[in-house]
């Protein structure tokens, strides 16, 4: 499963590359000027419940005489305050603060063809604007927070036009999914654009295309064309390569590391192509030799198809790769069966199979000329359709694929998905789950799904929330396809939250929290089913001391609501961990965690305490067991 990702990332542009640049914010050197509606500043919070669209445009920027006069006596502060937005002096984020007279679109200085960008953004509650890639397709920026059935002009939404010839018109195209978070949290994008292509004469042979695009980890797009500049072009004449441009002109947007990898096509190319072919149920890759030639040939391109057979075959491919310059080339190969890439008589990609599905891959570095290639593929495994694909790139160059259409096409997976949803009822899925999608893997715990799409993890064996989404509930098909693994994976964009126990007597407040596994005397008594709402109760004993957690949605079906009860009052050095993670006071009263990823709000106990343990910042409150009540918004 590791490699299949892996593999499918590097198709995808879901990741940059290793050779990306940072667009320098320390200044806007890197963009054409501007009306002053974009400053680069220090940092920036903002308040989550303030719509821009309610404001006056004087409501946008405040600064009082006495503020000016304390900025004159104290040189190194700088804080402007802005409603809903609070910035101050320093370097490495960008903001827009549009007003009747400053609304300039931000135009880069440089020019783009092929593209990986990656960048995030920060959205107050009702605000929205764009990104053009070559300034003439719009990526829409949009607080979606919610939105159960987004459009092209929510997050992540490739924008419409308004043209009204009726082969000048192009209607947009909504995401996915709707990943968007909470306004005033960072999202993260990640996007693999191809620009559109022209013959010698100029002629457009090829439109513009989003290879990919990420919200918040969840593929929003994928290999979609945009046949036509999308509404408020920098220009309506599509070209080769054009500037970066973003929207100005409709509310405050914040922006940070913004990196991006400029891509052209790749000139390897793979002559001498030769194969031969073998009939036989062969268990390893070794059993091909001394094995008689079924068929043998000339091709241009790798194809399957050639061994006429569905399966019990084996298929070598020899070959010559002409490399244009020297540098380190990456190689994915997926397939059925099992394979061997061979490049210069050294193994590049092996795995000795005949009955595995995957995709692998490896950089090597290549000097400029030729090398001789060797590709061999079996496969004795019924239930399997016959793949076989090969993709070469670098760290400057689009993947470049070598093999006919129909011998890898676009599905990564032969198998049927098999999808949990919470349709008239909450539903309840037990298995394991990979902490973050790739991090610890979690034995004890249980996903709930809910009607209204929002969605939790709860991990029984430490008694905590480890990670929440909206959207469609679970994907089981490892648990339950053949046979199985046991684990689920989660359809939506999950703000994880931390692991271990959360609740405990300390020694004092700066003590550490235990372990899961490590303090015994915490026991999980399983849960029970609340008549009502269909909603597990989670109940535990620690110290004699029962405790049940509730979880429910909040009344806006927004996010989620935690409830911890306790049997005994009077409790003593007991605390409740509510998030690990930098953590700062908001303006509604919330706390920001992990560097605005998410928010934390209390809503009855105690006050919290923001304490740092073993260099780990900690969001506690301590227990004395009344009910403790906090909201986790996303």
């Amino acid at each position: 499963m590791k490699n299949k990702l892996v593999f499918y990332l590097f198709l995808s542009g879901f990741s940059l590359l290793a050779q990306e640049q940072q667009l320098s914010l320390e200044n806007l050197n890197d963009f054409k000027d501007q009306a002053g509606n974009w400053k680069i500043v220090g940092n920036v919070v903002m308040d989550r419940n303030i719509d821009v669209h309610k404001l006056s445009s004087s409501d946008i920027e405040v600064k009082s005489k006495k503020k000016k006069r304390k900025k004159k006596r104290k040189k190194k502060t700088n804080t402007d305050v802005v409603k809903p937005m609070v910035f101050t002096d320093g370097t490495g984020i960008l903001i827009n603060l549009d007003n009747a007279t400053q609304k300039d679109k931000l135009v880069s200085k440089w020019e783009h063809g092929d593209i990986k960008l990656e960048l995030e953004v920060m959205i107050p509650k009702g605000s929205n604007s764009g990104i053009y890639l070559q300034g003439r397709y719009e990526l829409q920026l949009k607080d979606s927070w919610g939105v159960q059935h987004p459009s092209f002009s929510d997050l992540g939404g490739i924008y419409r036009n308004w043209e009204t010839e009726p082969d000048k018109i192009f209607r947009g195209i909504p995401p996915s999914s709707n990943a968007a978070k909470a306004p005033g949290l960072w999202q993260k994008l990640k996007i693999h654009f191809q620009a559109p292509k022209f013959n010698e004469a100029g002629e457009k042979i090829a439109n513009a295309k989003f290879i990919s695009v990420a919200l918040n980890g969840i593929i929003i797009h994928d290999n979609v064309e945009v046949p036509l500049p999308t509404g408020g072009p920098i220009s309506k004449e599509e070209t080769a390569k054009g500037p970066l441009m973003i929207q100005g002109d409709h509310g405050p947007i914040a922006f940070r590391n913004i990196r991006y990898q400029l891509l052209k096509e790749s000139s390897v190319e793979l002559s001498s192509l030769t194969y031969k072919t073998y009939k036989g149920e062969f268990k390893g890759l070794d059993e091909l030799e001394n094995q008689p030639i079924v068929s043998e040939g000339i091709g241009k391109l790798i194809d399957i198809s050639l061994i006429n057979e569905e399966d019990n075959y084996g298929i070598v491919y020899n070959g010559t790769l002409d490399i244009p310059t020297k540098d380190d080339y990456i190689f994915s190969v997926g397939y059925t069966g099992g394979i061997d890439l061979v490049i210069d008589g050294e193994n590049i990609l092996n795995h000795n199979s005949a009955d595995a599905q995957g995709n692998l891959d490896k950089t090597i570095p290549l000097t400029a000329g030729k090398h001789s290639f060797t590709l061999t593929n079996i496969k004795s495994a019924g239930w399997r359709a016959p793949r076989l694909g090969l993709y070469i790139a670098t760290t400057t160059t689009n993947p470049k694929g070598f093999h006919a259409y129909d011998s890898y096409p676009s599905s990564p997976s032969s198998v049927s998905s098999i999808f949990v949803n919470a349709e008239s009822k909450p539903r309840l899925l037990r298995g394991f789950v990979s902490f973050k999608g790739n991090g610890e893997r979690l034995s004890h715990t249980i996903g709930v799904g809910m009607p209204s799409g929002i969605n939790f993890v709860y991990n029984l064996g430490s008694g905590n929330i480890i990670g929440a989404w909206r959207g469609d509930f679970s994907d089981a098909t490892p648990m339950w396809h053949d046979r199985g693994d046991g684990s689920f994976r989660p359809k939506g964009a999950v703000q994880w939250t931390f692991l271990n126990q959360p609740i405990a007597k300390l020694t004092n407040a700066k003590s550490p929290f235990p372990k899961t596994g490590e303090a015994s005397v915490f026991v999980s008594k399983g849960y029970a089913i609340d008549q009502t709402t269909g909603l597990p109760i989670f109940k535990h004993i620690y110290k004699d001391v029962e405790i049940e957690n509730r979880v429910s949605p909040n009344n806006n079906q927004t996010h989620l609501i935690h409830e911890v009860r306790f049997s005994k009052t009077g409790l003593t050095s007991w605390y409740c961990k509510l998030a690990q993670g930098k953590a700062a006071q908001m303006p509604d009263g919330s706390f920001a965690i992990n560097d605005q990823q998410y928010y934390v709000k209390i809503l009855s106990g105690q006050e919290p305490i923001i304490r740092e343990v073993n260099g780990e910042t900690e969001l506690i409150i301590a227990v004395d067991g009344s009910t403790i009540e906090y909201e986790i918004i996303w």
